[in-house]
């Protein structure tokens, strides 16, 4: 109820100020056509006492006393500025005030200006743009005082021209900066590049609210409680709004920054994530010292910031972020002021004012008949009946219109109910469509789900028989080897068994030498025994007296037969020491032979337990090869079992004919594709059907190899379905006559697919079964998709790798050349320009050279960072080889670059003609904007094969950011040269009549039109565009294939 009262108000004043703007300009003819002066000028009494009143606020509200402003006084202005739809009363008599003598009086009008651009009419911005200069120089006068007031008026000067600059450029915010997330998506029209210009610009905005908070602080004395004396708050009071300014542009920040993720990479958004953490940081604090000062805690509820900032890269944190809401309580008020009544209420206090002056004028009966003037103005009764009835005239003409407008209004309700009607239709339509689609899809998904389970229960089994295979052929190896040690140790215990009988017999034959030596020696003692004993019978016989000749011959003999003896004896005695010494060696040798005897024979019974052991693993190994081979055996049985039940092939033939169905189901027109994604697919099919044919021939060789033929199956089928949908698709976009080709070689390599597995399920046709069929079909549809390819996509693979190379010179090449013209175009421009059009021009110009810089850094990091991603990721091959390899990416570094270079030379062309004052700034700033998404699109298509933890990596990161920020210079120098140019040639109307002024109008109303024409037909075709280039970037980079894998 008091919102409506409120409204009703608000439209009184609208009224009475309409009255009032017509009657003191149809006063004086009234006047003259009546008679009147004196009502003439009793209405123009009122206007001057209510201009008075008006004047006798706004003195009161800006004076040089060091007290906040007063509550009622500036809400005066305000209701003012509602009254007469406008600000010229306040500016004139701001004008004479003394703002740049006085810096409490300036500070006190900055805050009263700052509470009308907030609350006022939406005409006060139109109405002080005018004075936007006059502010400029003001702020810079007062920068000069670094003491008082002086930095406060200036700093709150540049807030003022830059909130101004703010509402001009973005019309549909608010002067309270209230939106709802629709119109401020409207207010970015949809538009990435709107969304990030105007992110900077809120930067820009909350930076300038933010220095002025700071200083504020800056300047009070924090150790008294400077919020309850008169000095403090006047500096404090303007504060409030401030925080109702930042609490929005914090919101509204985090919002688009938000938006721009998700469209945007994070590395070109990193710039305003550490601007934003920077004044996040900065508003955190303010609100927090803010919210314990007890000047503010009974004005305001300051709301308080999370405690961490949000994390943009995660874009489910906006659902956590929770707008900051600024209260001011319905009691509040400032100090040394009356209570504050409501806004609208006062409006309608004001409006019953000029009603009651109103009556005491015209009569009291003015709201009834409004020319009823009898009781003061004397009219006649027949000029009162005239007038009546012109106005009853009127009336019923505005009731016919009133009943056609209601007819109408009638009839389009009707067509709008019949128009719902068809979309309810349409819609039921549309979500019966959707249900049959998901039924399907559910069907096609449990299908699916069971060809995969199928799958892998058939790469179980084959991994499984591989290792049983393999695990057999490890135990034979094991049993080769056993089998050749066992044999090795057979052929050592026989050699050791002869060389112990070897031995056996040596010492036999030394037992039996010893015992002859011992023989032998026995004898020759007895020998000489008996000689020694002769020997000395012969010498102790006596001999006679005379002896005979013979005697002495038989004694020379004996002498002969002694010495022989004893000679003989010698020799005795040396064999029988050489027999001792032959028989101690033959002992010694005896032991040593008996002893290498046990030795053999320990091992020969330590050889005799290897063996029985070795038997026994040898047993244990033959018994668990033979149950392997038994399991294979019967894990084979049931491979061939489950392809002679036709299970697998059955589910690849029903897979390869739902195919063919689909292909005539209606609900598949709709369907589109590529020839390139037909291509990958149909080379799919091809390889794997070779596959088929290999796998079909070892098993007819060998019916053990069905585990090979059964994962083929499955595939094929698969790759044959995806290829007959992508055909079907890839027709539905071809022109007639390849598209109908197309289609009838689909259905010819479907029912070729469907034969044939149809074959592999009978065991009498398994071996005639041929592929071949299918084969070729698949190769004149490839030939097909061959002519369906876009041209200029025929790059060969090989020439790729010369191709990035020459697009990085030529890019390079493209950026020296463009900083080259802009040093020449700057030299002509100093040369021949002056005053503010050299002053734009230089900065323009620099601000491009500066970014032609930082993308010639940026170039040069690109470059070394693919010549390591090619050093790391080729191996031993040759770059070329490694750029054929990875075509798509070679291809998008290609495309990036040739954007690269195009923008470059563009964004020199447009700098060009805006210095030879042929251009538009607006072209400049579109060619800069462009030329950084190229570069973005240079850095993602550099770093997609990056390491992350990269030198060269965060170079080009860092480059990247240094383009962005020279972008960002190139938009604000080209904004701030036409603000410059704009106010240079600022319009003054003060010479032209009124005739004159309505003519202007209406061809600026004309003009509007057509320009408001113009632009949405050039955003229609800018729509177009881009749709076309993202169809065509699209086949260029295979998307549409990447997404049907």
């Amino acid at each position: 109820m008091k919102c409506s009262d409120s409204l009703q108000g608000l439209a009184a004043s609208a009224e009475v100020n309409t009255c009032l703007e017509r009657a003191k300009v149809g006063i004086p003819e009234f006047a003259e056509v009546y008679g009147h002066l004196e009502l003439a000028q009793s209405i123009l009494s009122c206007w001057d006492s209510w201009n008075r009143c008006q004047t006798v606020s706004i003195n009161k509200a800006i004076n040089a006393q060091e007290v906040a402003v007063k509550e009622k006084h500036a809400r005066t202005c305000i209701l003012g500025t509602h009254h007469e739809k406008g600000a010229q009363t306040f500016w004139s008599v701001v004008n004479r005030l003394p703002l740049s003598g006085n810096a409490v009086l300036c500070w006190k009008f900055c805050h009263v200006f700052h509470k009308l651009l907030r609350d006022g009419h939406s005409n006060v911005l139109k109405d002080s743009v005018r004075y936007k200069n006059e502010l400029s120089d003001m702020s810079r006068m007062w920068g000069h005082l670094s003491e008082g007031y002086g930095q406060l008026c200036s700093i709150y000067l540049k807030l003022l021209r830059t909130k101004m600059e703010f509402h001009t450029k973005n019309p549909r915010f608010p002067g309270n900066l209230q939106m709802s997330d629709r119109q401020l998506d409207e207010a970015g029209e949809n538009d990435v590049n709107n969304f990030f210009q105007l992110t900077v610009e809120m930067f820009d905005y909350l930076e300038c609210e933010l220095n002025l908070f700071q200083t504020v602080f800056s300047s009070l004395d924090m150790s008294r409680s400077v919020s309850v004396t008169a000095a403090g708050q006047c500096r404090l009071a303007p504060l409030i709004q401030v925080i109702l300014d930042c609490s929005h542009l914090y919101d509204y920040t985090v919002k688009l920054l938000f938006k721009l993720h998700s469209c945007l990479p994070a590395d070109t958004l990193q710039g305003h994530r550490d601007r934003f953490l920077e004044q996040f940081r900065k508003l955190k604090d303010l609100f927090y010292r803010s919210s314990n000062l007890q000047y503010f805690k009974r004005l305001i509820q300051i709301p308080q910031l999370p405690e961490n900032p949000p994390n943009f890269l995660r874009a489910s944190a906006l659902s956590e972020h929770i707008s900051p809401v600024v209260v001011i309580p319905a009691e509040a008020s400032s100090p040394d002021s009356e209570p504050i009544t409501d806004l609208v209420e006062m409006d309608t206090a004001s409006q019953s004012l000029f009603d009651n002056k109103f009556d005491d004028i015209f009569g009291s009966s003015f709201s009834c008949d409004p020319f009823n003037f009898n009781s003061q103005n004397g009219m006649s009764k027949d000029d009162k009946d005239r007038l009546i009835e012109q106005l009853y005239g009127e009336i019923a003409g505005l009731k016919e219109e009133l009943e056609n407008f209601k007819a109408e209004s009638t009839r389009g309700a009707v067509q709008l109910r019949g128009r719902a009607s068809e979309l309810e239709a349409e819609l039921a339509e549309q979500q019966h469509l959707k249900q049959q689609a998901q039924d399907e899809s559910e069907f096609l998904r449990t299908e699916l789900e069971e060809l995969k389970k199928q799958r892998e229960d058939t790469e179980k089994a084959q991994r499984s028989l591989t290792e049983i295979e393999r695990r057999a052929q490890a135990n034979e190896q094991r049993y080769s080897k056993l089998k050749e040690k066992y044999s090795e140790l057979v052929q050592n215990h026989a050699d050791l068994l002869r060389k112990n009988a070897e031995v056996t017999k040596q010492i036999t034959v030394a037992r039996q030498a010893q015992g002859d030596v011992e023989r032998e020696k026995k004898e020759l003692e007895d020998s000489f025994q008996r000689l020694s004993e002769q020997a000395q019978r012969k010498f102790c016989q006596p001999l006679p007296l005379l002896q005979s000749q013979e005697q002495a011959e038989v004694l020379e003999t004996l002498k002969r037969e002694l010495a022989a003896s004893k000679q003989e004896l010698q020799v005795v005695q040396g064999t029988l020491e050489s027999s001792t010494q032959a028989g101690a060696e033959q002992n010694t040798r005896i032991a040593s032979l008996e002893q290498e005897r046990d030795r053999l024979s320990r091992a020969a019974e330590q050889h005799r337990d290897e063996m029985a052991a070795l038997q026994a693993e040898l047993q244990q190994l033959q018994d668990t090869l033979s149950s392997e081979q038994e399991n294979s055996r019967t894990e084979l049985e049931t491979l061939q079992t489950q392809l002679r039940d036709k299970g697998t092939a059955r589910e690849a033939e029903r897979m390869v004919q739902d195919a063919l169905t689909r292909m005539e189901d209606p609900a598949h027109i709709s369907c589109t594709g590529s020839a390139d994604c037909l291509l990958s697919r149909t080379l799919a099919a091809s390889e794997c059907a070779e596959r088929l044919r290999d796998a079909h021939s070892k098993y007819l060789l060998d019916g053990a190899a069905v585990g090979s033929l059964l994962p083929c199956l499955a595939l094929f089928a698969h790759l044959v379905s995806d290829t007959l949908l992508q055909g079907s698709a890839t027709s539905h976009v071809a022109p007639v006559e390849p598209a109908d080709r197309l289609l009838e070689l689909c259905k010819q390599c479907g029912s070729a697919a469907v034969s044939y597995l149809s074959a592999l399920q009978d065991p009498g046709t398994v071996a005639s079964a041929d592929c071949s069929l299918v084969t070729a079909c698949l190769g004149q549809i490839s030939a097909i998709g061959e002519e369906l390819r876009p041209r200029g996509l025929d790059v060969r693979q090989e020439e790729l790798g010369d191709l990035v190379d020459k697009e990085m010179a030529a890019t390079a090449a493209a950026i020296e050349t463009a900083s080259a013209r802009i040093e020449e175009m700057l030299s002509k421009a100093r040369a021949g320009d002056t005053g503010v059009k050299l002053e734009v021009n230089e900065r323009i110009l620099g601000s491009c050279t500066g970014l032609m810089q930082a993308i010639h850094v940026l170039v040069l990091a690109s470059k070394d960072l693919q010549r390591e991603i090619v050093e790391s990721g080729r191996g031993a091959a040759s770059p070329k080889e490694f750029y054929a390899k990875n075509s798509r990416w070679t291809e998008g570094l290609i495309s990036a670059s040739k954007a690269v270079g195009w923008g470059a030379t563009v964004m020199v062309d447009a700098a060009d003609l805006v210095v030879q004052g042929k251009g538009t700034f607006e072209e400049l700033m579109v060619c800069s904007r462009e030329i950084a998404a190229s570069t973005a699109q240079l850095v993602a298509a550099s770093k997609v094969k990056a390491d992350k933890d990269s030198a060269n990596l965060c170079k080009l990161q860092q480059a990247s950011r240094g383009v962005n920020q020279a972008t960002a210079s190139v938009v604000a120098s080209t904004k701030a040269g036409k603000s410059q140019v704009e106010e240079k040639d600022s319009m003054d109307f003060s010479g032209m009549t009124l005739t004159q002024i309505k003519r202007q109008e209406m061809d600026s109303q004309v003009r509007v039109l057509e320009l408001e024409n113009q632009l949405q037909k050039e955003r229609q075709k800018l729509g177009e565009l881009r749709k076309k280039h993202y169809e065509l970037a699209g086949v260029a980079e295979g998307w549409e294939e990447d997404a049907a894998d």
